[in-house]
């Protein structure tokens, strides 16, 4: 993504007290940043049931390009594929770090992949249905398509106060628990009815922009983009949970966010600097010292005052989309890919199982060695666990469901995304982040399981 595309600034001067004298919004400005805030709010947080499929805008918007346009869909795709590969060398930024130079490689062996994939002249171990059809149906044409036209009502959602006005309504709870600003409850909320890969644009653009810091951006990306409300239905159907829907996804909220109250206070977390983008100051959200209401109205209301106009926003919110789905989607392709191929043909994640097998062992799980088994599996792609379990006991299940969830890293999809933004986390970090949080997942969900089933 462009790194000099922002969104100007929030004032320096503090909306919250009585003397600020920030710029004020006038009322056409003000129509219209309600309007684009309301028209995000809906595209992003209201679903609504076409065609007998409960879901939000968003979802239906690229459901529907995929019926309108079956046949030019996985050309597009292709084509964002091979201009993502070539990027890097474009750029010059596979020079910058051994580790650039290696994803860049990968990048074009991903490209390789999704030329195979495309043109049908796949060989038989990547045609097999878990394999390249699963990395493209499920993952490539989902991110590619929902990325860009996510990135266009981003621009309602974060540019025009609505992020000012929860950020300073929700400073109470998210400084406090998650060492987070306010406005990251947007970021939160994003993922889980939306995607992972919207949140982390959302997240990468503000931290760009100098109102996240370099640790802030890292929490947010590790401990609030996890997969949305949508997949999660996917993988209770397979694990026979819908019966009990309401039960797995408060519960996977509550403990996804309980797990990240715990990991941004341990290491590598609480270790990365508090410094902004590129040394930039990072932009403070202020304090308010009378209504907490009218001080969110001011914040909002100097926002408004500043955005850009609603087709300049679009545009470049659009032109990063593509950017980071360019980036994300020849990535997906070649280290999903290795996830994939490691956790079919090798007895690697038979021998990571050994290392959750007495947490699972100890808590009581009827099937410890499977549970740990598909715990490990989970770092390679969050679906392949619930694959594993799915006759196991209802109490597994349930544990597994969660841990799906709760884990966030995984690197068919969310590592590549992660590594395409310019948030400081190494894939060490990442690592160890997914292994803190599998633990504490764990750790939290089973007494849960144990006493609901």
């Amino acid at each position: 993504m462009s790194s000099q595309t922002r969104f100007p600034a929030v004032p320096r001067e503090d909306p919250t007290r009585p003397h600020a004298q920030g710029p004020r919004a006038t009322p056409a400005q003000l129509v219209r940043s309600v309007l684009a805030s309301l028209v995000g709010i809906a595209a992003f947080f209201v679903p609504f049931t076409v065609n007998g499929t409960n879901s939000i805008a968003l979802d239906h918007i690229v459901t529907w390009f995929k019926g309108a346009v079956p046949q030019a869909v996985p050309w597009v795709l292709l084509a964002m594929v091979v201009a993502g590969a070539v990027w890097p060398f474009v750029q010059g930024t596979w020079r910058r770090s051994t580790t650039d130079l290696v994803f860049s490689a990968a990048k074009v062996v991903g490209a390789v992949v999704g030329c195979l994939i495309v043109f049908d002249r796949m060989p038989a171990w990547l045609a097999d249905p878990g394999m390249g059809p699963f990395l493209w149906d499920k993952v490539v044409v989902s991110v590619g398509l929902l990325i860009p036209v996510g990135a266009v009502f981003l621009a309602l959602l974060v540019g025009y106060g609505l992020m000012e006005f929860v950020g300073v309504l929700m400073q109470p709870v998210m400084r406090p628990v998650f060492r987070t600003p306010g406005r990251s409850a947007i970021d939160a909320v994003a993922s889980f009815v939306g995607s992972y890969s919207l949140g982390l644009l959302i997240t990468d653009r503000v931290y760009k922009e100098g109102r996240y810091s370099a640790q802030e951006a890292a929490i947010i990306a590790t401990g609030f983009s996890t997969v949305s409300a949508t997949f999660m239905v996917v993988v209770a159907k397979a694990l026979d949970l819908m019966g009990h829907w309401s039960t797995y996804f408060w519960g996977s909220l509550v403990i996804t966010f309980a797990v990240t109250a715990v990991t941004v206070h341990i290491w590598p977390l609480r270790s990365i600097p508090t410094t902004g983008y590129q040394g930039q100051e990072v932009e403070p959200e202020e304090r308010p010292t009378g209504s907490r209401l009218a001080a969110a109205w001011r914040a909002a209301d100097e926002q408004a005052a500043t955005a850009p106009s609603l087709g300049r926003s679009i545009w470049e919110n659009l032109r990063d989309g593509l950017l980071m789905a360019m980036a994300i989607l020849p990535s997906i392709l070649s280290v999903g890919l290795a996830g994939l191929l490691l956790a079919e043909y090798t007895p690697l994640f038979d021998w990571l199982a050994y290392v959750f097998y007495p947490i699972t062992a100890l808590l009581g799980l009827p099937e410890p060695m499977l549970a740990a088994k598909a715990s490990a599996l989970g770092i390679a792609e969050m679906f392949l666990p619930a694959a594993l379990v799915a006759d196991a006991s209802m109490v597994t299940r349930f544990t597994v469901a969660v841990v799906c969830v709760s884990q966030i890293i995984f690197f068919s999809a969310v590592v590549p995304c992660i590594l395409a933004t310019e948030i400081p986390l190494r894939i060490r970090d990442l690592v160890i982040i997914w292994f803190e949080r599998v633990v504490l997942t764990l750790l939290f969900t089973v007494p849960v399981a144990h006493v609901v089933f």
